[in-house]
Parts: C-alpha cells; sequence; structure tokens
C-alpha cells in the first residue's frame, strides 16, 4: 500500500479517514491532529505548563512526545504504585518513563506512593478491602488524588491525561448502558476547575485511536511497557472495548462518529443534569478540596492503613512537607 501524500510505502493504513501513510508522514500528521484537538476544545496554549501524567505506556509518553514535538512545555509525572505482577510492572514501567525523559531532556516528577505513604497500592488494597477485590479503586482515588495536588500546587495550567479514543468510548459506552447520568454529563475533553483547589484536567488523545498511538510510538522509536496493569485483566473496559473493536472492524470509524456525536448531543444539552449541590471544603489534615466533612477520603484511607501497620502519621498537611525530588518547586 502507498503513502497517501508521497506515494512511498505505508506503515499505516486508517480506514476510518480512508487514508495511510509512511511513516515520516504519519509521525508529522498525528501531531497535527493532536493540535486540532487541543485548539478545538481549548486546553490550553502555548504560553502555558502543561504536567503530563506517565505511566510508561505508548499513549502517555507518545502524548508527552507529540506536545514538546508541537513546542508546549510539558512536564512529566509519575506514580509509583508499587505494582509487581510477577514481572516488576511498575519498577519496568518507571524505568522506561525516566528513559523518555532522559533520552529528550524533560523534567519528570515521581512519586512513589510506599516510600511517600508507607504502603503500596495492593498492600493498600489488602488493608482497606480486608483481603477481597481488585485494588483499582483505592489506586483511582490515590492518583487522582497526587496528579491534582502536583498539577494545583505545582502551579501548572492544565493536567494532561493520556486517554485515547478507545478508552474514552469503552467509557462513554458503559456510562450509557446503565444511563449514569452524572458521569455521562462529566465525560469531556476538558474537565475544568471550577472549585478552589483543583487543576485543570484535559484530554488531548480524545479522538485519536488505541492503534494509531501504538503506531506513532513504532515509528518514532519510542520504547513503552506492553503489558497491561496486571490487576486490569478482565476488567469491564477491557470487555467493552472487544465489543467495540468488533463493530469497527465492521464499520470503520463507529468509535469515533459514537464519541463526536455524544459530545454534539451534550453540547446541545441532551446529557445535562442538575448541578450538584455538594459543596467542597479544604480538608482538614491534608487542605485538599473535598465533599467529605473533616477528612478527606484520601487521608482517612491511610489513617487506617497506620493503624493496621503502626506506621507514625505522613500525610503532609501542604506540598512543602514533601520531598523536593518528589513534588515540583
Amino acid at each position: 500500500m502507498k503513502c497517501r501524500k508521497c506515494g512511498g510505502s505505508a506503515v499505516i493504513n486508517m480506514r476510518q479517514h480512508k487514508l495511510a501513510l509512511c511513516a515520516e508522514d504519519y509521525a508529522a500528521w498525528l501531531p497535527d491532529q493532536v493540535q486540532k484537538s487541543i485548539e478545538k476544545y481549548r486546553m490550553f496554549t502555548s504560553a502555558d505548563k502543561v504536567l503530563v501524567a506517565v505511566s510508561g505506556g505508548k499513549d502517555s509518553l507518545g502524548l508527552w512526545d507529540i506536545l514538546c514535538k508541537l513546542g508546549y512545555k510539558a512536564d512529566g509525572l509519575y506514580i509509583g504504585l508499587g505494582i509487581d505482577g510477577g514481572f516488576g510492572y511498575s519498577d519496568q514501567s518507571r524505568q522506561l518513563s525516566q528513559q523518555f525523559a532522559d533520552a529528550h531532556g524533560l523534567r519528570l516528577h515521581v512519586v512513589e506512593v510506599e516510600s511517600t505513604y508507607g504502603a503500596t497500592i495492593p498492600e493498600l488494597a489488602v488493608i482497606s478491602n480486608r483481603g477481597h477485590g481488585k485494588p483499582c479503586s483505592v489506586c483511582g482515588l490515590n492518583k487522582r488524588y497526587i496528579m491534582n495536588r502536583v498539577a494545583h500546587d505545582g502551579g501548572y495550567t492544565a493536567l494532561a491525561t493520556g486517554h485515547n479514543l478507545d478508552d474514552e468510548v469503552a467509557v462513554l459506552m458503559q456510562n450509557t448502558l446503565v444511563w449514569a447520568g452524572g458521569y455521562l454529563a462529566r465525560q469531556a475533553p476538558v474537565l475544568e476547575a471550577n472549585r478552589p483547589g483543583l487543576a485543570r484536567k484535559v484530554k488531548p488523545l480524545c479522538r485519536v485511536y488505541e492503534r494509531e498511538m501504538a503506531a506513532y510510538a513504532l515509528v518514532r522509536g519510542i520504547e513503552y511497557i506492553y503489558d497491561e496493569c496486571p490487576h486490569a485483566v478482565g476488567s469491564t473496559t477491557i470487555a467493552n472495548k472487544e465489543v467495540l473493536n468488533q463493530l469497527e472492524e465492521s464499520r470503520p470509524g463507529a468509535k469515533l462518529q459514537f464519541y463526536l456525536n455524544f459530545l454534539q448531543a451534550k453540547a446541545a444539552g441532551l446529557f445535562n443534569v442538575p448541578a450538584s449541590e455538594a459543596e467542597l471544603h479544604a480538608c482538614e489534615r491534608c487542605g485538599q478540596p473535598t465533599t467529605a466533612p473533616g477528612e478527606c477520603s484520601f487521608c482517612r484511607l491511610w489513617d487506617k492503613v497506620r493503624t493496621v501497620k503502626g506506621l507514625p502519621e505522613c500525610v503532609p498537611a501542604a506540598l512543602g512537607a514533601m520531598p523536593d525530588s518528589q513534588f515540583p518547586q
């Protein structure tokens, strides 16, 4: 197959776009598509400072590469979860994230959950769930807290995550199947920081297919961890992706159409729901915004862990109490 631009040998055929491109043209084409999303949804400008949440995977490292290629000022944030999975999942993820940062002269902030707070995510899950269930919920709670705190307190204009189109439509499908109005109302390329203490969150890859990010990592020579998180096996999101992949195979562009039509319907008011009346206040321990009385869920969770493990109090009251090597100045 020939490249539609130069006539050379194509490395990717995007049926949904009716476009085949060679490695060189594709490496230029995809950043242009991401730039269009950044501009369309008004995510940030070249004058802004962006924090990219990186996991060592193709999407987050590819996004970081694209933003730097486009000329944005982007630092990275890696959160060490302490997940082994029999092959050192977290260790490999951190190594690849640091390797990418060093190779491109970029700044990577690292927060190791165990050394900072006192336990790994799997340990935290065992303690909080009494040994039952997967650690996904406590993992999500910790990542959201740390990402928001570093982005907000570090003075970043936006926190960018590597959620691609496949991620977005899988979540959209799940929320639509159960008509989760609140989640549907909040799903968007940009989540504004409309309350004190919150960071602005953006998804520059929201219209980019997962296979497109895999191809980009390949042509750019980005080394990334291929394995999914060991705890993601059997998840609803993966099952939804398989169903959507079958639909995409028979109807190229179905995922993109599903997502874009949803955003249009949302803009037209179809998914409007009453605004939450819950008021945010500063957590009594860490100062982060929360709707819970007294301490936030994050601090209450770690209070429980410290009690079980007999650890001293370790959740700081302010960013300045964190090790300088882990948080931005």
